[in-house]
């Protein structure tokens, strides 16, 4: 009986344990709530009373109000940004106006917030105009300059692509050269304008072809050179090109949003990297160009000056541009929009496209059938000798002499021979001799001169009868100067070496 006395009173005990501890639980959640509440109400009542300060014009007490509740980790921070920029704007503290418009544009990246008109009244000072530079949509003569050439580009890259040529591999790929350097300066006109925060998408696209201006025109210059022709080996090249964007497809797939953080926060974690993988490529390609092509420019006698002066200096553009563009790489190693070196280079991109393109288009001299003859449009002709004094009675007589010089006097066998000389020769100008020789002979002067050489040859090819001939001697005896450039002018009026030419008729 007493321990069932014992037990009863055990229980109770715990009971009454259990209902004091839960009691008390319950009391300190309740003051807990009640502490949250009056903390929330206190801070809807001092942002109340900062409201009233603003819309009083009291900005200095309204901006110790919003300060103290952005102290307290007020939950709203945008809008206490938003409030003290606009506060310490109306009441002249302009340094102070711009830290918070920019917290406010990166956290909700509205860059346009930099325009509104509470900022009047200081934007003449130095702190905004910095703020306005780096986020307001500008155009100046520097930004339209880059627009135009960049929009010139690719109208004539596009016509180099598309249009019917007779060696379109070679329109191809100096169109495709073209057409990257173009969308590079457009690129380049949306940075420069802030346009990039309303483009976002334009992030990175320009980096996606930087391993491509290299193999353009390397494989240009070899097909204009040695009429080239591609191989499935040669898609190796491309590797580069591929391997970076599939590196880049995490930024690629980001949507605008993402990007946007990315630009206004300047976040481009791979700019150093693109860069000097850039500069690699560029002063690759750019080796085997001046060692492959630049010295044998000059000693090839196949072509005439504007087509040497055009390979000359596309090399020399090209070289220009990978010097500074590696020097601006190293100096800064990240995008500093505006300076000296940023802009030199975009110089010299853009003459080289406006070079490019009007060489391209305009200078038709430089484009060429398979038997490299320069094609003839009659109506450029007559442009270019609109203004010219020559005589239809003269330009026949003169074509009769240099007839006679070349067929007589065999003039093309002096390997010195200029275009000077012949018209020292018929007692007359350049510009009357070149005109000649463009009318009546359908050709230009190097054309004609290596025409008359080649024809001497096969006929001491063909008629050599010893059966034992050096062909060196022959290149020599018919004017060229050595035996390659001999062996490529021979095969390019015949498909064919000296060498076959003379085997054909031993068989």
């Amino acid at each position: 009986m007493r321990q069932t006395q014992l037990n009863v009173k055990s229980a109770c005990f715990q009971i009454f344990l259990f209902c004091f501890l839960y009691s008390a639980s319950l009391l300190g959640k309740n003051n807990k709530v009640v502490l949250e509440v009056n903390f929330i109400s206190d801070t809807i009542s001092v942002l109340s009373k900062a409201n009233t300060l603003f819309n009083q014009r009291k900005y200095d007490k309204a901006i110790s109000e919003y300060k103290a509740l952005l102290d307290n980790n007020y939950r709203d921070s945008t809008y206490l940004y938003k409030r003290l920029a606009f506060s310490y704007a109306k009441s002249n503290q302009p340094n102070m106006a711009s830290v918070f418009i920019e917290k406010y544009i990166l956290k909700t990246l509205d860059v346009s917030f930099v325009n509104h008109s509470y900022f009047d009244p200081i934007k003449k000072n130095d702190s905004f105009k910095i703020l306005q530079k780096k986020y307001q949509r500008k155009i100046n003569v520097w930004a339209l300059f880059c627009l135009y050439v960049g929009f010139i580009g690719v109208f004539i890259s596009t016509i180099l692509i598309f249009k019917p040529a007779k060696d379109r591999i070679a329109n191809l790929l100096i169109g495709c050269f073209l057409l990257l350097h173009s969308f590079f300066i457009l690129r380049i006109s949306i940075l420069i304008t802030n346009y990039e925060f309303y483009l976002p998408h334009s992030l990175y696209v320009s980096a996606s072809f930087s391993f491509l201006y290299g193999p353009f025109i390397y494989f240009y210059f070899k097909r204009i050179d040695q009429e080239y022709q591609l191989k499935k080996g040669d898609i190796i090249h491309l590797l580069p090109t591929v391997l970076f964007l599939v590196f880049m497809i995490p930024i690629y797939s980001l949507s605008g949003d993402e990007k946007l953080y990315m630009i206004v926060h300047n976040a481009r974690p791979y700019t150093i990297l693109i860069m000097l993988a850039k500069l690699v490529s560029l002063i690759i390609y750019g080796s085997l160009l001046m060692v492959k092509y630049l010295g044998k420019i000059k000693l090839d006698e196949t072509f005439n000056r504007s087509e040497k002066n055009w390979r000359r200096n596309l090399i020399v553009f090209y070289s220009l541009y990978t010097m500074f563009y590696g020097t601006y790489a190293f100096v800064f190693r990240k995008y500093e929009l505006g300076s000296l070196l940023f802009n030199l280079q975009i110089f010299l991109m853009t003459l080289l496209v406006l070079y490019v393109s009007y060489n391209t288009f305009f200078n038709l001299a430089l484009v060429r059938d398979k038997k490299w003859k320069t094609v003839s449009i009659d109506k450029l002709d007559a442009y270019k000798y609109s203004s010219s004094s020559l005589t239809s009675e003269l330009s026949i007589e003169l074509k009769d002499k240099l007839v006679d010089l070349m067929d007589e006097r065999k003039v093309y066998r002096d390997n010195d021979i200029t275009l000077q000389k012949i018209a020292d020769l018929l007692n007359t100008n350049r510009h009357n001799t070149s005109q000649i020789i463009n009318e009546h002979f359908g050709l230009n002067f190097f054309d004609l001169i290596n025409s008359y050489r080649i024809n001497e040859a096969m006929s001491i090819l063909k008629n050599n009868k010893s059966g034992v001939v050096n062909i060196i001697d022959v290149a020599y005896e018919v004017g060229f100067n050595n035996k390659v450039t001999f062996n490529k002018s021979f095969k390019k009026y015949n498909q064919i070496t000296p060498s076959e030419y003379l085997r054909s008729f031993s068989i």
